[in-house]
């Protein structure tokens, strides 16, 4: 093994631009000991400190794990841009004056605008270094998958979106899969559930919360789904394998059926859960909730909203009195609103981590708001009633990703598409307001403890 010589401090290393002092990485140093038939691998983690720390590590070259920083003077101009572009709403906002800012005045939906916060992103948080092995990885006809461990200040940042070259961005060059801390996916006493082709699939569809009209804050996310339209077909196509079972495909969606008991019961030997509908979060990850049908009365920890008890990361991960710890699926789909907003937090024990720790080995959710539909014809006029299908073609793509034997590259292959749509033609059909706020934890079966 050649190990990497690094500067004589690994602080004298610089973000992504001019070389100081004329310093020259070797950047095909990356290509030495990668077998021929191993994809590339790198676990690389953002920590927050005064300065942001930035780390990796090659899974073909362990021994020689690269360390750089950047001044927090850098890289706070571009996380505020960042947040000021997405619907998520910032302190003291509504959510509906969240989405008002993001999709009236925001740059998501406008090409040259979304461009240059996307190379404003990567000069700021793709740390040379990292940058040219990268380089030397595509020019040797490598594509890395990267496991990216966020912290709470870049919790949300999009590595599908950095800006390479031209109209190309991060989805183009790698692989990305959000990585969770080790004592999480590396804990011994985690058992990973199985999946198959066939595999059955707990299908929770835009349940009706208690207390709560359709047109309301915790309504439909989806409004009516009708016969052969295309979520419907989803369901027809997935047939006897939705549980609970249904008396028609349309029939799966806007149960009011759908609390904790019954999703235990459809996870129970299912490969896969399919969940639409809203998450919430609060002061704390583990306080991060699911809406389903529960009523007040439900058993779980989290105080009730009205006639409604939310389900949390904690009643998943730990149970409750009269409620036992869910036994996740393989895979879970969480389409929702901030679904995966587990590394916001210090400790980032949110929906995500709730459900890998119960067994799921790949959990896709959303770094920010998902607006609806209804939300996109209204503040996006140049949509109008194009808008109808975004977020169904999001569902779709993510089903299909989790049909498939990786998950990781099966919807990063749809995610390209999206760009590669949205790059050529700046229709906001196709902006990543939607498709670039997926992204899935991959947490594969703990390596054996000698």
């Amino acid at each position: 093994m050649v190990k990497w010589r690094s500067p004589k401090n690994w602080r004298d290393m610089k973000h992504l631009g001019p070389l100081a002092s004329g310093r020259r990485f070797d950047e095909a140093v990356v290509l030495t000991d990668l077998p021929d038939d191993q994809q590339p691998v790198a676990r690389l983690r953002y920590v927050d400190g005064d300065d942001l720390f930035v780390n990796w590590i090659w899974d073909h070259q362990r021994d020689s794990p690269r360390m750089t920083v950047i001044e927090r003077a850098l890289v706070a101009p571009a996380l505020d841009a960042l947040a000021q572009a997405l619907p998520t709403p910032l302190p003291g906002e509504t959510g509906e004056q969240a989405l008002q800012r993001a999709l009236t005045d925001g740059p998501m939906l406008d090409l040259e605008r979304e461009q240059h916060l996307a190379e404003l992103l990567t000069s700021a948080l793709i740390p040379q270094w990292l940058g040219l092995e990268l380089n030397a990885l595509e020019a040797a006809g490598r594509r890395p998958h990267l496991r990216i461990q966020l912290s709470p200040s870049t919790a949300q940042l999009p590595w599908e979106l950095m800006s390479s070259s031209g109209g190309e961005r991060g989805i183009d060059m790698v692989d990305t899969s959000v990585l969770l801390p080790a004592t999480l996916r590396n804990d011994p006493a985690r058992e990973v559930s199985t999946w198959h082709p066939g595999s059955t699939v707990a299908a929770v569809l835009d349940p009706a919360v208690p207390g709560f009209a359709s047109s309301s804050e915790l309504g439909s996310v989806l409004g009516p789904v009708a016969s052969g339209a295309p979520l419907a077909e989803m369901v027809a196509v997935l047939g006897d394998r939705v549980r609970p079972a249904a008396a028609s495909p349309e029939a799966a969606f806007r149960r009011r059926d759908m609390d904790r008991l019954s999703l235990s019961g459809a996870v129970h030997d299912a490969g896969r859960l399919l969940y639409v509908g809203h998450v919430t979060s609060s002061t704390h990850a583990l306080d991060a909730r699911m809406h389903l049908s529960d009523r007040a009365d439900a058993p779980g920890l989290t105080a009730p909203v009205g006639t409604h008890r939310p389900y949390s990361a904690a009643d998943i991960a730990l149970g409750a009195a009269g409620l036992a710890p869910l036994r996740a699926p393989n895979r879970v789909a969480l389409i929702a609103c901030d679904s995966g907003s587990d590394m916001r937090f210090a400790e980032p024990t949110g929906l995500v981590a709730a459900f890998v720790a119960r067994g799921a080995e790949y959990v896709t959710a959303t770094r920010w708001t998902l607006p609806t539909e209804a939300g996109l014809r209204r503040f996006v006029p140049a949509l109008s009633d194009r808008a109808e299908g975004m977020l169904a073609e999001a569902i779709l793509a993510v089903n299909t990703a989790h049909e498939a034997s990786d998950p990781v590259r099966a919807l990063g292959a749809w995610q390209r598409a999206q760009r590669r749509r949205w790059t050529e033609t700046g229709d906001p059909r196709y902006s990543p307001i939607i498709w670039g706020t997926l992204a899935t934890a991959w947490a594969p079966i703990p390596p054996a403890v000698r």
